[in-house]
């Protein structure tokens, strides 16, 4: 009997990166910049600091880079770091079906393991691809299960992890069959904590590490039950999930990490992007002002899941899940800016006024699927003269639906990168190998042009 871990691990080695479409490399080239990016802003961010001041304490094999810091760590604690960074900020991608960060997981895995054994970046490229679609073929099937348990994304993003790594590990079938059987029995992640705590990044850092083990592990012979996922009281059934037959089906017709995945053109909670979009669109219509405003209406998707979070956030957290500062803020600047989650915006008076006269619609659309997170939202801005502004947002710029551009990646990465410390030309020149990623024959050169010259804990 052929198992689902056995069929996924045959397709994640046997598919040559020629057999790849360009336009699936292309977004994991993004990935990797947003990646970078995001861990960029969340570097100083103190949940990034402590666990990159863990791990320099107790050192260990010289294998990979922890960005922007240069020491060099080994590849599951590499991981670990980067993949905290990252996600600290809020500001690197989502998957639309189940708001999971899975390019966060398969671009640190790559780089890392791409630098220590000297890849090329096409392999890296290819192993992000296939690790993106593992992933979310099986988170597909634990939504909106895994979160009815009060599970977080990352007991699913560790597959992206363990088969990225698999991939350039050269693992052949059998030995990633049993990573990733291991790899679902690795991690565990709540996700009321990652709502509303700094353990959101401690998940992703986890999973990256743990899914890089699971490769190594099965490398070395280690094996795991091949029936896992499937088994009665196993991962999925564990999970709640649901379609479990759909996971294998179609493999290689589309490619998930060109139709699922949506990078953060703003930081905070991916769900709210499409409606803050919306609510910048519509204030721009109307030229309004927000003394003017009467009420404004949101109707979203992400009302048929308990994801909108509070009024008035005054850290981090509570700003990048809360909805309302979202569309206050989005009214009030006419859009939703990388400098969205300083306390400085969070205690704007304007946007603490447009906060307290907004209603959610109580009777919205009802939902076409089970994917509450890929179908946006609407705002109407009612003026006090009686005039009123609306505006719809299915998907946000930067996503599957709507498609992803350089020029915005581009901007994002010059934007946030310097946060790093990186000199200009360091920004310029890393930008441009990931431009041209795939022609790179050392994928150690990127992570080379992302070291500051005077590195700091």
């Amino acid at each position: 009997m052929t198992t689902l871990a056995r069929t996924l691990a045959e397709f994640a080695t046997g598919t040559p990166a020629s057999g790849i479409p360009a336009a699936a490399i292309e977004r994991a080239k993004m990935s990797l910049a947003s990646t970078i990016a995001s861990a960029a802003m969340g570097h100083d961010i103190d949940s990034a600091r402590i666990v990159r001041g863990l791990e320099l304490e107790e050192g260990g094999a010289g294998q990979a880079t922890a960005w922007f810091h240069g020491t060099r760590l080994p590849l599951t604690r590499a991981v670990r770091v980067n993949a905290v960074a990252s996600d600290a900020a809020a500001s690197d991608d989502s998957d639309l079906r189940s708001i999971a960060h899975i390019g966060t997981i398969v671009s640190t895995t790559a780089i890392a393991l791409g630098e220590h054994m000297g890849a090329p970046g096409r392999d890296l490229l290819a192993a992000m691809v296939l690790g993106y679609e593992v992933a979310g073929r099986i988170d597909e099937s634990l939504t909106p299960g895994r979160m009815q348990r009060g599970f977080h994304g990352s007991v699913s993003t560790v597959f992206g992890a363990a088969v990225t790594a698999g991939r350039l590990l050269g693992l052949d079938a059998g030995r990633m069959a049993h990573a990733i059987a291991l790899a679902a029995t690795s991690i565990g992640g709540m996700a009321v904590a990652a709502d509303t705590s700094c353990a959101r990044e401690y998940h992703a850092g986890n999973a990256a590490m743990a899914g890089v083990q699971a490769a190594l592990a099965a490398r070395q012979g280690f094996q795991a039950d091949l029936a896992i996922l499937e088994t009665p009281r196993g991962f999925l059934s564990a999970m709640n999930g649901q379609a479990m037959d759909d996971i294998a089906r179609g493999l290689g017709e589309d490619w998930d990490i060109v139709t699922d995945m949506a990078i953060k053109l703003m930081p905070g909670a991916h769900p709210f992007h499409a409606t803050a979009e919306a609510a910048a669109d519509a204030a721009s219509a109307g030229d309004v002002s927000p003394d003017d405003i009467e009420r404004v209406t949101i109707s979203a998707a992400v009302q048929w899941t308990n994801f909108k979070g509070e009024p008035h956030p005054r850290n981090l957290v509570d700003a990048a899940h809360s909805l309302v500062y979202f569309v206050a803020a989005s009214i009030v600047d006419r859009e939703f800016g990388w400098d969205a989650m300083t306390l400085a915006k969070m205690t704007d008076p304007v946007i603490a006024r447009v906060q307290d006269k907004i209603v959610f619609d109580p009777s919205p659309a009802p939902l076409p699927d089970r994917f509450p997170h890929r179908h946006g939202g609407s705002v109407a801005i009612l003026l006090k003269d009686g005039r009123e502004f609306s505006s719809t947002c299915v998907s946000p710029r930067g996503s599957g639906p709507r498609g992803a551009c350089w020029d915005d990646i581009d901007a994002k990465y010059r934007r946030l990168v310097p946060m790093a410390g990186l000199r200009p030309e360091q920004v310029e020149a890393s930008l441009a190998l990931l431009h041209g990623f795939e022609e790179q024959a050392d994928a150690g050169a990127l992570t080379r042009t992302l070291t500051r010259e005077a590195p700091r804990a």
